[in-house]
């Protein structure tokens, strides 16, 4: 899934490949598929997005924005974005091709739910694209203390640490992946409750938050998802699919899965006390 740290790659790895090419065909919902989201008839993309060039990509949350002329391209959730030079073999199945003057091609796929729009710019009305720009990002210097301590209030005292980063698009971008490491970085369990959080803890939860992601970011996005040439990121997990069943790097005791909130959660039951 599309989460903060990988949002922030594609973003950066969309600039260096396709900025400042020109769009030459455009073909849309060529695979259908239930849960893939459009913004609008995905059959007016091609008139919308041909002959318009690519001029930058930025990342709001877990959300990708491309500017081509006076559209724009978000892809958001559980899309699949891939780079194909030109002679590379593309897939038939996708959700959105874009082919290139120069023959490369940008490829959206969709396995579960995710997704693709094109709209004419400052036409999308979607709540949490929205949210997601209004809000600062933990990786900017506007995410600091005092705007995270902004954010417990009393509708949050009884919520659960998962619930309350990510849920209700409090932090947008934070979600059930990488919230796993954050909250063992902190030593706190997803079950962990707000309301007995002391300031200290607070504040080791913030720096967390801070740290964990900018470490994820730099070094290209978690392990468990690919980025645009469909290479795994060099971010090894602590707790994730991958890691379930294994030792803690910390104490040794093996990493224990649970469905919780309607997902997984992967916790160390001897670093981690609710």
């Amino acid at each position: 899934m599309i989460e903060l740290p990988e949002a922030a790659v594609l973003a950066k790895q969309i600039n260096e490949t396709v900025g400042g090419k020109k769009i030459k065909n455009v073909i849309a919902a060529q695979s259908p598929h239930k849960l893939a989201w459009y913004f609008g008839d995905p059959q007016e993309y091609k008139s919308l997005l041909t002959g318009k060039v690519i001029s930058d990509a930025v990342s709001y949350g877990g959300q990708v924005e491309i500017t081509a002329g006076n559209a724009k391209l978000l892809f958001s959730d559980g899309v699949n974005l891939r780079y194909y030079n030109k002679g590379e073999g593309l897939s038939d199945k996708h959700q959105l091709l874009l082919e290139f003057d120069d023959g490369s091609s940008l490829v959206g796929s969709v396995q579960m739910y995710g997704g693709l729009s094109a709209f004419p710019e400052g036409k999308n009305d979607n709540k949490y694209y929205l949210i997601a720009k209004e809000k600062p990002s933990p990786l900017s210097d506007d995410f600091d203390e005092a705007y995270f301590n902004s954010l417990f209030d009393e509708g949050t005292a009884k919520l659960s640490l998962k619930a309350f980063l990510a849920t209700e698009q409090r932090i947008p971008g934070l979600g059930n992946g990488i919230l796993q490491d954050i909250l063992f970085n902190a030593k706190m369990h997803p079950k962990k409750k707000v309301n007995s959080l002391s300031i200290t803890d607070q504040r080791v939860l913030f720096d967390s938050i801070k740290d964990t992601l900018s470490e994820m970011t730099a070094k290209g996005g978690r392990d468990t998802e690919n980025d645009l040439s469909g290479k795994p990121g060099g971010y090894k997990t602590k707790l994730s699919k991958n890691t379930v069943g294994q030792p803690c790097a910390v104490c040794g005791t093996l990493i224990k899965k649970e469905a919780y909130l309607g997902g997984s959660i992967y916790y160390c039951d001897r670093c981690q006390r609710t």
